[in-house]
């Protein structure tokens, strides 16, 4: 059973991330290839929605199907969801339908989230959730390299030796199509089943408890400064990351720095998501042994500061390529430190009999933030030209850390090692 587990929860995590990035992030990529102006691009930002509101559904996931049915449905629903992407991509409507497509299959994501943790959940003990919650973590990151690199970078290279756009970003959706039908493949023979997933056990039968976990969320003493902090805390991130590949594509002319897909592909989806994993595990290593309390402002600082970065790049001439990859490889560094402090800060929130639903409302609340200020985030990149947006950007990181003296957040003694 033991190794069936080592099995199994490296896949459904790498089969969580490849979704959720093909959706936010080599959209992107896709749609800059193929000539959609950057505020269409910031609009994409309405694909966050399914993750803000998948709260409201995750009961249906308990009354209507075991979680392991959830989770194969899903897989092959996306994988077939991507089939239709590449064939849409030839048509002249394809901005329309690759967008239909997109929020269908973002939908079908934020199910399998649900289905997958509730899975985790009932499949493994309490000390095997904590044993494998690095191993679960390891491969989504693994998912996310796979896709916002390795698929960007075969598209980028199709790019560039065919001329054909259209094609190469099809095959990119075929990538997506025929790894989830293996992973379905395989968790068809491999997914154990636990004699807790049966449909509607999990379900609550007291009438208003659903509504109670959002009273209750809401009650919570300090829960104003909370709610702004969660809304406010990535506004300068969220402005950035659906413009950030649109400002390494573009050309100099446009104030973009003219890298082609693949090289973007390598930048962002290897040494941006090196860096991230490598700042979120040294962010868990510093809040276990100092606590959050301590940790907080430095980690917040680290998070948006380097976004200064992308000014220097903006408003100089020729920047060398070893800055640009500095600049992104130290932005997502303090990205992974920042984010993981605030994880650690909903999670630390999330308390009572209704934790787990209190903390699905708070990072509902996250992808919210995420979603409003990057859908006007290309219009103001278009009005203000790439050097001032990131000026703005570093602006609107200070009113989220403003908050942070407001916090509810307690002092943790930490024994020295």
């Amino acid at each position: 059973m033991k190794r069936l587990t080592w099995l199994y929860v490296p896949t459904l995590y790498f089969a969580e991330s490849l979704p959720y990035f093909m959706v936010n992030s080599v959209s992107i990529f896709m749609y800059k290839s193929m000539g959609v102006s950057n505020t269409v691009i910031g609009l994409t930002s309405y694909l966050y929605l399914p993750w803000v509101i998948k709260m409201f559904w995750g009961p249906a996931v308990d009354l209507y199907a075991t979680k392991r049915g959830w989770i194969r449905s899903m897989q092959i629903l996306m994988a077939l969801a991507f089939g239709v992407l590449a064939v849409a991509l030839f048509s002249p409507a394809y901005l329309t339908l690759s967008l239909i497509i997109f929020t269908v299959v973002a939908f079908l994501s934020a199910t399998h989230d649900i289905a997958t943790d509730g899975f985790y959940m009932l499949a493994l003990s309490k000390d095997d959730q904590a044993f494998y919650v690095g191993i679960r973590s390891l491969f989504y990151r693994l998912g996310a390299i796979f896709t916002t690199s390795g698929i960007v970078i075969w598209a980028g290279r199709i790019e560039t030796s065919t001329g054909n756009i259209p094609y190469a970003w099809s095959v990119a959706a075929w990538m997506a199509a025929g790894t989830l039908l293996a992973l379905f493949v395989f968790h068809t023979f491999f997914l154990p089943r636990p004699p807790e997933d049966v449909k509607g056990l999990h379900a609550e039968s007291e009438e208003g408890t659903y509504l109670n976990v959002f009273k209750t969320y809401f009650q919570q003493p300090g829960i104003l400064p909370v709610v702004l902090f969660i809304l406010l805390y990535r506004l300068g991130e969220a402005m950035l990351v659906k413009m950030l590949v649109p400002f390494l594509r573009d050309p100099r002319e446009a104030g973009g720095l003219g890298i082609d897909t693949a090289q973007v592909g390598f930048i962002y989806g290897t040494v941006g998501i090196v860096s991230l994993v490598a700042g979120g595990l040294l962010g868990g290593w510093v809040i276990s042994r100092f606590g959050l309390k301590k940790c907080i402002w430095p980690m917040a600082i680290a998070l948006n500061l380097p976004d200064a970065g992308y000014v220097y790049l903006a408003k100089t001439a020729e920047p060398a390529m070893t800055a640009v990859y500095a600049a992104v490889g130290i932005e997502q560094f303090g990205y992974g430190l920042g984010f993981t402090a605030f994880m650690v800060f909903l999670m630390e929130t999330s308390k009572g009999a209704y934790k787990t639903a209190h903390f699905a409302i708070s990072t509902g609340l996250m992808a919210l933030g995420m979603m409003v200020p990057g859908m006007i985030s290309g219009k103001l990149q278009e009005l203000l030209g790439y050097g001032d947006f990131f000026i703005l950007v570093l602006a609107l990181t200070l009113p989220g850390m403003l908050i942070i003296p407001f916090l509810p957040i307690e002092e943790t003694n930490r024994k020295s090692e």
